[in-house]
């Protein structure tokens, strides 16, 4: 089973590091789609199907937490696995996340911290058989 990837965040930089550390990670992945704020982001959710979102939280037009409300409140894709990758580092807005089965990882992130995220939240790995690429060394950060 390979995932479908949605990654949400107002930087291109940011949207390309994520999708491209998702490739070399050994996970299962298929296709990534991206959008660049929470709006253009459940435009692709209603057209695509997604098994994980990645979201940032401070983004123009619709931030991070109205996107994961709006995602729990529609029944389609109210147990969406959704994983928070975030310069956030209020406690309580990270433990409201929580409340709301949301994962969270902080920005800059080791690659390795990024897929065992996914994989915990997805419940997939790379110990189905799937060949692991290279990830960088553990000391480089995005």
């Amino acid at each position: 089973m390979s995932l479908n990837v949605l990654v949400v965040d107002d930087s291109s930089v940011m949207r390309s590091i994520i999708t491209k550390t998702l490739r070399i990670s050994g996970l299962p992945i298929g296709d990534v789609y991206q959008a660049s704020n929470g709006l253009e982001g459940l435009d692709v959710l209603k057209n695509n199907w997604i098994d994980v979102a990645l979201i940032d939280i401070n983004m123009p037009e619709m931030n991070g937490i109205e996107m994961i409300d709006a995602i729990r409140r529609d029944e389609e894709t109210a147990s969406l696995p959704i994983l928070v990758v975030s310069t956030e580092s209020s406690e309580t807005q990270i433990e409201a996340l929580r409340r709301k089965g949301v994962e969270f990882i902080h920005k800059p992130f080791a690659p390795e911290i990024l897929r065992e995220a996914v994989s915990r939240i997805t419940g997939v790995s790379n110990d189905e058989g799937f060949e692991c690429g290279t990830l960088p060394d553990s000391s480089d950060s995005f």
